[in-house]
């Protein structure tokens, strides 16, 4: 699990962490759109009252800030809702190890429903998350899909990272003018930042991914904490 930058007085790197790993997080994010898109964090007081590791199903599916996108059926009896980072690399090795699975046992099967929700750790997820929102409904997934199958080939730091990014997403159909205002929409920046906001403070979300099925945090995020958590079936300990 990847875990949000702390601000410091000194530039500092994000170390990578273990893919089991559990991190606690103490910063909250705060907008800045000035001369570009960039994060700054702030570090804040722990509120007993406000994360809710298992939140109720109703408060988790109440309208946020930006509409959900399901994938599958819209009326399946179970709900899995999962707050990612697009640049976080335990998101990717998700989609690209166990979430093929998870959509082929459940989404595919009409058993669940998936919603993707946008929990940047820095500037460039968040450019990434607005380039899905701005591909439309129809394309929102597929492009996340291909994001994350590609990650090690654009999220790099910097200016190098951004032109990285431009270059995927003119491959995914945008033209230099539609790049250029989808990641200068301040509006719609704002509310990716919100859900992670919303997410951070009545959820308890702390890193990423981070899953619900049901309205109940999910302990691990291979295909076995699925199974347990919507067929009932008791996680298989890992070997060794």
């Amino acid at each position: 699990m990847a875990k949000p930058k702390k601000e410091t007085t000194e530039a500092s790197t994000e170390a990578k962490k273990s893919h089991t790993g559990v991190y606690i997080v103490g910063a909250l994010v705060a907008v800045v759109l000035a001369v570009g898109l960039y994060f700054s964090s702030v570090d804040t007081a722990a509120d007993p009252d406000a994360p809710k590791a298992n939140p109720e199903l109703s408060a988790l599916m109440e309208a946020g800030p930006l509409e959900d996108i399901v994938l599958g059926d819209p009326n399946a009896d179970n709900v899995i809702v999962e707050y990612a980072s697009m640049t976080c690399p335990h998101c990717a090795h998700f989609y690209t190890e166990v979430f093929p699975t998870v959509k082929e046992k459940y989404i595919d099967t009409g058993k669940a429903r998936f919603i993707f929700r946008e929990f940047p750790l820095d500037s460039l997820a968040a450019r990434a998350s607005m380039l899905a929102r701005c591909a439309g409904n129809d394309r929102f997934y597929p492009l996340i899909d291909g994001l994350f199958e590609t990650q090690e080939t654009w999220a790099a730091p910097g200016p190098d990272g951004q032109e990285k990014l431009k270059l995927i997403a003119k491959q995914a159909g945008f033209s230099e003018e539609s790049y250029k205002q989808c990641v200068e929409d301040k509006d719609l920046f704002n509310k990716i930042v919100a859900v992670r906001k919303k997410a951070h403070e009545e959820f308890g979300v702390d890193g990423t991914p981070a899953f619900f099925v049901n309205g109940t945090r999910l302990e691990g995020v291979g295909i076995e904490s699925f199974d347990a958590a919507i067929e009932g079936k008791p996680e298989t300990p890992p070997s060794g």
